[in-house]
């Protein structure tokens, strides 16, 4: 498994997942395999595999591994029941519910077949899924080069690249496409804050990539765009409201505010399978909160706060529909000059 060309496989076996254990970069490079459902649940929860794309194609692989170890009757009740045990382990990612859920209808529409062959409807289901992400990330990135010059400078926070993804990414493709094309960007990489997605993976990658970047800290960002240093701010997203409010790891709303403030153009990178037909707006997403160590303690050697200090600590925020200069999806850009709902049916992505 290559760092670039994503980070879950279905092994060759096909009894389990693999995915590269984000946890461990940058220092280590782990394949992990997981095959039961507390593997699957912990590797998504302490974000082993992170990324909504990347926890989408592992969640319907996952699917098929588990189903395929169900002998509990009748096999439909227990396989929802796992998928309903998957889906609470990141609530704000919907590729994860929108995986485990197409798993699960491939299962009722086809529940009177022989189990074998039910499951083989399966494997083929969860495969579709992650050819569909691959195309994705190629034209989202395709897009993003429409945004873009040769010499640009680009802010970007926490992770969007192939860890993230199948391949290319969302937020970070166009770096990967524009560098294949011998055109040259270079990247500011916000550290983000408390889990560090910017500064393990981010600037991991675009290295691997030989992607000029610049790593900083997440209250740097002002500074630079001040000094006039960024070109535009690339950013990724989890879950989007039909009105276009985008919800992004923690930070993304500060990045927007400080980018209109400075007249820096602010993308968000949106797969149509992000899109959340039922949030209307971004009041309507739920915001998962995380625990208080990964403030204070995760990352340091020592706790840099005192034991039993409060800490707030939600993993996303989301970001006004009015901040956003475009979205670019795989089927084209929304640049405001509609709702952004009136696109998704243009382009249909939503009936």
């Amino acid at each position: 498994m290559s760092i670039n060309e994503g980070s879950v496989v279905l092994s060759k076996d096909k009894n389990c997942v693999e995915i590269i254990d984000q946890t461990l970069l940058p220092l280590e490079e782990r394949i992990i395999s997981l095959s039961t459902p507390e593997e699957i649940y912990d590797a998504i929860y302490y974000l082993k595999v992170r990324g909504a794309p990347a926890i989408g194609i592992c969640a319907g692989y996952g699917m098929y591994v588990l189903a395929k170890q169900i002998k509990k009757e009748p096999f439909l009740d227990e396989l929802l029941r796992l998928g309903d045990y998957l889906n609470s382990s990141r609530p704000t990612a919907v590729n994860l519910s929108f995986a485990v859920n197409r798993l699960c209808n491939v299962a009722k529409k086809n529940i009177l077949l022989p189990r074998e062959e039910l499951l083989e409807l399966m494997r083929l289901e969860a495969e579709k899924i992650h050819k569909e992400d691959i195309e994705m990330c190629r034209s989202i990135a395709t897009f993003g080069l429409e945004l873009v010059k040769a010499g640009d400078t680009i802010l970007t926070h926490c992770n969007a690249g192939p860890l993230a993804t199948s391949k290319y990414g969302t937020g970070l493709g166009t770096f990967f496409l524009a560098k294949e094309k011998g055109i040259e960007l270079k990247a500011y990489c916000d550290e983000t804050r408390p889990l560090l997605q910017g500064a393990r993976l981010t600037v991991y990658e675009l290295q691997n990539a030989g992607v000029d970047c610049t790593l900083i800290c997440d209250n740097m960002a002002a500074a630079l765009m001040k000094q006039g240093k960024i070109d535009a701010c690339f950013v990724g997203c989890d879950r989007v409201a039909l009105n276009g409010d985008a919800a992004n790891k923690i930070g993304t709303l500060g990045v927007a505010v400080l980018a209109k403030h400075y007249g820096v153009p602010f993308y968000v990178f949106c797969p149509s399978s992000t899109v959340d037909k039922n949030c209307k707006t971004g009041d309507d997403i739920v915001i998962e909160e995380r625990k208080s160590s990964e403030i204070f303690e995760m990352f340091y050697e020592k706790p840099v706060a005192r034991e039993g200090t409060k800490c707030y600590n939600p993993a996303f925020d989301v970001t006004d529909h009015e901040l956003i200069t475009a979205i670019v999806t795989e089927k084209g850009i929304w640049r405001g000059d509609e709702s952004f709902e009136t696109f998704l049916r243009r382009k249909n992505i939503i009936d």
